[in-house]
């Protein structure tokens, strides 16, 4: 069932505990209870580090968190899809990685993402203060509807006094002292020193030919977008660097949404692209370059005349062209996966790491744990990877190799490509001419990125906040091997039709937006495509009759849904509109008793 207009009655369900084998971060060592958040409002964010819509969540989550702080609490549950991510000193990493203030469940075998029947990364759920469950938002762009509730949900307890206001749990962690913190790129300046994002920091680092010592720091260390001098220029969490022909650095200022140049000999920053928003289906995809809206951009490459950026964000390839100012997408749909051809017909999933070597632009595509390429007619390739759930530690022949959530590829001067194996700590190397892979290094901790100096290779230790010199071996390391699926249980199904709903309801106080048309979009596809036998492709109805082929066994059905509403207020002759979006990859398993009816909830409750 598809309402899509907001509910009479607000349907309310008893919330699950919170569980986690991981226990509490941010509470100052306390496990909490929902009987103790009871007369709070509280926000239940499940959450994956490796997810790049889970940061934007976060991101969105940050002023409604500050504006009503004494009556609402947000908790992150963590919910990891890759092994690493599972591991509890990697939780502690990314909690302070990305900034979060506000409790965090760890939750290593997904307990409480299952007794919350959740689906997709991210996932919002809301409760209201005497403990029931009111809502539940999947996808980024909901913190305008989540708002709204919150304040009805506050007035609403307010007069029955069920709400408690005051301090929420969280307590702040001690901070450390390193020269680096999470660092996320480096680049070898002309002069020998290496320029790094020290991306948690919200700055750049210049560091000696040693690697260690500071010669200059660029930026306030205040996350912001500000042009200006090197001592009051800020950034927010930024990430790629390269050289342009004219001696200056592009930056990939992540979370800012643009990209930033550097003056190298003046420590001057100015914006080259972006305009600080975060881009969205239906805004434009090519102009001035600081007229459009960018979407995480991850790391950039010079290749062919033209900055390439790894838009992390949306699953895409886009460009920089210095000569005219503008940029314009390249390669990827938007939709999550891999699928190589044509630019305009490739998917990706997260593309993190750019290297130009030749006629080819290396990429890591971090989410489907594959190195992969681009050539110069701008064709998509892939060298090594099968998808979004396959990943692990495995050397030999490419097509049977694996990786897992690799962020950095450079190239060596022999032909092959290093890879940064991020989740599995090791550096990788892939060469061309044999299609073998193979380990150079492990017991790296969360490598980024590597540079060339020489006969060395210097990683960014990310989670290490260094940098580390490797001699590069002559011969590879022998390692175990090691294949992984992610642990989230796939969804038996029954073979035949299957009834797909995407349940969305607009938010209190919006109604769909129809003025241009259907105000609702959803794709459908799978992998393998022999799964579906029948309902494939695009519409703009949110439920759908599929036929599954009783013929596969088991399969990924990929769904991308999207709704837009606006507020509902005859009187406003320009009302606020919203874009709803979230794609799903749910792993499905053919059973004979198994589910006739697979929902997925984009806003609202599924009744």
């Amino acid at each position: 069932m598809n309402d899509a207009s907001p509910a009479p009655r607000r349907v309310r369900v008893r919330a699950p505990e919170l569980v986690g084998e991981g226990g509490w971060l941010n509470t100052g060592g306390k496990e909490l209870t929902l009987a103790e958040l009871r007369g709070k409002c509280v926000v239940v964010d499940f959450w994956t580090f490796c997810c790049i819509n889970c940061l934007h969540v976060l991101d969105e989550l940050r002023e409604l968190e500050e504006k009503h702080r004494d009556t609402l609490v947000i908790i992150g549950v963590h919910s990891p899809k890759f092994v690493h991510e599972a591991e509890h000193a990697a939780v502690v990493d990314a909690v302070e990685r990305y900034g979060v203030e506000h409790p965090v469940l760890d939750d290593p075998k997904l307990a409480t993402w299952k007794q919350y029947a959740v689906r997709a990364w991210p996932t919002l759920v809301v409760i209201d203060p005497e403990g029931y469950v009111v809502a539940q938002h999947a996808g980024e762009g909901h913190a305008h509807a989540i708002e709204r509730l919150v304040e009805e949900l506050e007035a609403e307890h307010a007069a029955k006094g069920t709400l408690r206001r005051g301090d929420g749990p969280y307590v702040a962690p001690e901070p450390a002292p390193t020269v680096l913190r999470f660092p996320g790129k480096a680049l070898l300046l002309p002069g020998g020193t290496f320029l790094v994002s020290d991306t948690t920091r919200h700055q750049l680092v210049e560091l000696a030919e040693d690697g260690e010592s500071v010669v200059r720091r660029i930026g306030s260390g205040t996350r912001g977008l500000v042009d200006g001098p090197a001592d009051t220029a800020a950034f927010s969490e930024p990430q790629g660097l390269a050289l342009l022909e004219d001696g200056a650095v592009v930056v990939a200022d992540t979370v800012n949404h643009a990209l930033r140049r550097l003056d190298l000999g003046s420590g001057e920053v100015t914006t080259l692209a972006g305009t600080g928003r975060q881009w969205w289906q239906g805004t434009p995809t090519s102009g001035p370059a600081r007229e459009v809206d960018l979407s995480s951009p991850w790391d950039v490459a010079v290749f062919g005349g033209r900055v390439w950026i790894a838009m992390a964000g949306v699953h895409q390839l886009w460009t920089y062209d210095p000569a005219d100012g503008t940029v314009a997408v390249a390669a990827g749909t938007t939709n999550e996966g891999l699928v190589d051809g044509p630019g305009a017909e490739a998917w990706f999933a997260q593309p993190s790491g750019l290297e130009a070597a030749g006629d080819r632009l290396w990429l890591a595509d971090a989410e489907t744990s594959a190195l992969r390429w681009v050539d110069l007619d701008g064709a998509v390739h892939t060298a090594v990877g099968t998808g979004l759930f396959d990943f692990g530690h495995r050397d030999g022949d490419a097509g049977q190799a694996l990786l897992q959530h690799p962020l950095g590829v450079t190239a060596l001067p022999d032909g092959s490509v290093a890879v940064s194996d991020t989740y599995n700590n090791a550096l990788r190397r892939y060469d061309p001419a044999t299609g073998e892979v193979t380990t150079l290094a492990t017991d790296l901790r969360e490598p980024s990125d590597a540079v060339l100096v020489g006969d060395d290779i210097v990683v960014v230790e990310s989670a290490g906040h260094r940098l580390t010199r490797l001699r590069l071996p002559e011969e590879a390391v022998k390692v175990s091997s090691v294949a992984h699926r992610t642990q989230r249980a796939a969804t038996e199904v029954a073979p035949g039709k299957l009834e797909l709903d995407v349940i969305f309801q607009a938010p209190s106080g919006q109604k769909l937006d129809t003025r241009y048309g259907p105000s609702t979009r959803l794709l459908v596809s799978s992998t393998p495509p022999e799964l579906l036998a029948g309902g494939e492709g695009a519409g703009t109805d949110l439920s759908r009759v599929l036929e599954l082929n009783p013929d596969v066994t088991e399969g990924v059905l990929h769904v991308s849904a999207m709704a837009a509403s606006c507020d509902d207020d005859p009187a406003n002759e320009y009302p606020a509109c919203h874009v709803h979006q979230q794609d799903w990859g749910v792993p499905v398993r053919i059973t004979a008793d198994g589910a006739v009816r697979l929902p997925l909830v984009l806003a609202g409750m599924d009744g």
